[in-house]
């Protein structure tokens, strides 16, 4: 059969979406495109926030309209966590965030017997994780690598541990043998990514931690680029630092989890550290790497913020000297505990968020300019309308340098100039 799949959300979905495409041609399906004729058609849903929901409702309605005759099936976060609300979408198939190699064996069955049929679990039952096979888009340079599930923080805007359950890692030995499979397949970068990273180990019951699952995939797959997810900020440690200063093939990007940055709101959130702590980890990576690129998330406007709380939260971002954020106002995730918090006004929300965002692109400049003069290896993705060749560098600048048919090779680019976004620089040059 053809089956299309719509993805929402986060890079987990995305490595999942991407697993299920690869199960689905094992079992001798096509996978096509939502535009193309389709037997099936899947929505891989996401529900971080009420935003979110919508956004998979729609998909829904968007795929029964252009494809009248076509199995719908949902899965995902929204399944999972609002499945009465979910029903009412009349899908043929409904499932949940977990066990997608039985979803798409159910998926068969619906399309043969023409049928609707449901299966969701208890994600917070769960205690094991299920390893999918890794992979990444054809023709890209990088690949995801999903070695952790589940969320056990509840942060208290989250409906995420619903969503996924407790944390469940990837055994080492599995991510290894995972790792050498994508070196093989050409993919010259890959992203260690899960629900919530820092936690992995936890429940193996080894004692083993984040970083000795980083050196463990380092030494499987030599001269591979090997870039984290997100980071709680507890993780960044004297001796994770250490450690991890001295793999060459790590790439000195690290992106820290803030939220916000007072520590009265930090306290409402349910954050695990406060502002000193996350400076701590901030100062020991500036220590440890040369010029690494520390990225972060921030909320504004987060129930009962006050502006004095939200200038405390400029004044930190400035003293941590981000190399680029992504700021979100906050968005009413029902089912929380911040959901029955005083709500600050919308209007108040975004006018925060543009601010942040003001000081924001300056830092991001600051951190453009610093690169200039220097030489990186960037690995190269694709050409541009502009006649260069865009790539990445190992702090994750975006690059243009001149140059022919550079797909998926690494060559040293010496910066010569930036617009405050993205890098210029010409090929040639050592490495810094």
């Amino acid at each position: 059969m053809k089956v299309a799949i719509a993805t929402l959300g986060c890079k987990v979905n995305q490595y999942e979406t991407q697993a299920m495409e690869q199960e689905l041609q094992k079992m001798g399906h096509e996978i096509v495109s939502s535009s193309e004729k389709a037997d099936a058609c899947i929505v891989n849903s996401c529900s971080v926030t009420a935003a979110s929901d919508q956004k998979s409702r729609q998909m829904v309605h968007r795929l029964r309209r252009e494809h009248p005759e076509s199995i719908i099936a949902l899965c995902g976060c929204y399944s999972q966590t609002h499945t009465v609300e979910a029903r009412q979408l009349g899908v043929d198939l409904l499932s949940g965030s977990g066990n997608r190699k039985q979803f798409l064996q159910l998926l068969e069955q619906a399309v043969r017997e023409r049928r609707p049929l449901e299966f969701i679990d208890s994600a917070l039952r769960r205690r094991e994780f299920e390893v999918l096979p890794a992979g990444g888009l054809t023709g890209r340079t990088r690949a995801m690598l999903k070695v952790e599930d589940g969320c056990s923080n509840f942060c208290s805007y989250c409906i995420i541990p619903y969503a996924r359950g407790p944390v469940r890692s990837l055994p080492p030995e599995i991510a290894a043998v995972q790792a050498t499979k994508l070196a093989a397949a050409g993919y010259r970068e890959m992203i260690i990514t899960g629900i919530e990273i820092s936690s992995w180990g936890r429940d193996l019951g080894h004692g083993l931690t984040l970083i000795d699952l980083i050196e463990t995939i380092c030494a499987a797959v030599p001269g591979i680029r090997i870039r984290l997810g997100s980071l709680e900020p507890r993780t960044i440690t004297e001796v994770f630092c250490k450690h991890a200063a001295m793999l060459p093939d790590l790439c000195p990007q690290f992106h820290l989890s803030l939220q916000s940055g007072c520590d009265a709101t930090l306290r409402r959130m349910n954050r695990r550290y406060n502002t000193a702590r996350y400076l701590e980890s901030v100062e020991l990576l500036k220590s440890h790497f040369r010029r690494p690129a520390i990225t972060t998330d921030l909320i504004t406007g987060f129930p009962g913020e006050t502006e004095e709380e939200f200038q405390e939260t400029l004044e930190f971002i400035q003293k941590c000297g981000f190399a680029r954020m992504h700021i979100f106002p906050y968005s009413i995730r029902p089912g929380t505990p911040a959901a029955a918090m005083e709500q600050i006004p919308k209007s108040i929300r975004e006018e925060r968020a543009r601010r942040a965002n003001a000081v924001a692109a300056d830092m991001r400049r600051d951190y453009l300019e610093s690169c200039v003069g220097d030489v990186y290896p960037v690995l190269f993705e694709e050409p541009r309308d502009s006649g260069k060749f865009f790539g990445h560098a190992p702090n994750y600048a975006e690059v243009f340098a001149d140059g022919e048919n550079l797909h998926n090779q690494t060559w040293p680019v010496r910066i010569t100039g930036t617009d405050g976004i993205v890098l210029y620089g010409e090929i040639g040059g050592e490495e810094n």
